[in-house]
């Protein structure tokens, strides 16, 4: 069967929080199965576990945040959706995060020190069988109308696509790819999106700091654009690093769900607010979806049974 994978050995991280620009420290560790991704403010007393899921989705501004049950006034872990990707691209389903502050280190603004963290405390095989979201018909939803039109939709397929669209006013993204199709089964995940940061714009990131935001964002951290150009010394990581990151934050937003998606996801102009919308417009819909395993690795995707080599 296609089993269910956690962690090895715990793992340890430390950084800053790329909105709050707190310190925090981050520890991996190993779950059994049927567990899911939990995170844990140890920082409290006493601690407060904050299961991934849907519902548990409070806030979508900027980044992905989630506190117990969805309530906006309880403890709360922001800008999730970057080690969320990395679990998804690695197949992780089972993992508790001890978390001593309100938000996830940022790092280098990509999953790439995620991978590289979770694969060298090594992932393991668990004895019980994967359990997958499979879309059973289009879902789809729509934000604005016009040049401020966007949407995201989710259909059904035998793997997992993704594949997105952006449009930005600048010089800069604009000569870079606008359009990236990336198949989850290729085992291309590192090599290919992992490595993609959050980018912004001089302009925004001027005003989101005088609104508290992006405190702790750096060229160490993120992509800086001006009116005309990449203000990183070593440019860009990828010709088209933009819109990957956007694919890279939709596997994030999209593992909220709490299992891989069977499903062809399809995005224009989308964003953390509509990939949560989407997620809950599936789930309203029972006819939608259906939990699948997979009792013979022959059935499954292509590329979804295996373990992704290491580094």
């Amino acid at each position: 069967m296609v089993k269910q994978r956690t962690l090895k050995s715990l793992t340890r991280a430390v950084g800053v929080g790329i909105h709050s620009g707190q310190k925090v420290e981050l520890t991996l560790r190993p779950a059994p199965v049927n567990t899911g991704l939990v995170f844990r403010r140890v920082d409290l007393c006493p601690p407060v576990d904050i299961p991934v899921g849907v519902t548990s989705v409070s806030d979508t501004r900027m980044a992905t945040t989630i506190s117990p049950g969805g309530d906006p006034g309880a403890p709360k872990v922001q800008t999730i959706e970057h080690l969320l990707s990395a679990c998804a691209g690695l197949g992780l389903d089972n993992l508790f995060i001890d978390i001593n502050a309100d938000e996830v280190p940022v790092l280098d603004g990509s999953a790439a020190s995620f991978v590289f963290l979770l694969q060298s405390a090594g992932i393991v095989m668990q004895d019980a069988p994967k359990r997958f979201l499979k879309v059973k018909k289009p879902v789809e939803v729509r934000q604005g109308e016009g040049k401020r039109l966007m949407w995201a939709r989710l259909e059904p397929h035998h793997g997992y696509t993704l594949s997105f669209e952006i449009e930005f006013d600048n010089p800069a993204v604009a000569a870079t790819g606008s359009q990236y199709v990336f198949d989850m089964g290729s085992g291309a995940y590192k090599k290919d999106i992992a490595r993609a940061r959050t980018f912004g714009m001089t302009a925004d990131i001027d005003l989101m700091r005088s609104r508290g935001l992006t405190l702790g964002g750096s060229m160490d951290n993120a992509i800086v654009v001006d009116d005309y150009k990449v203000l990183n010394a070593d440019g860009l990581r990828y010709d088209d690093e933009f819109v990957k990151h956007k694919i890279l934050d939709a596997i994030g937003d999209m593992h909220v769900a709490g299992m891989p998606l069977l499903a062809a996801y399809t995005s224009f102009k989308g964003g953390h607010a509509l990939n949560n919308k989407l997620l809950r417009a599936l789930l309203a819909d029972e006819s939608a979806y259906e939990v699948v395993s997979f009792d013979s690795e022959r059935d499954a995707p292509k590329g979804f049974a295996e373990l992704a080599p290491a580094w």
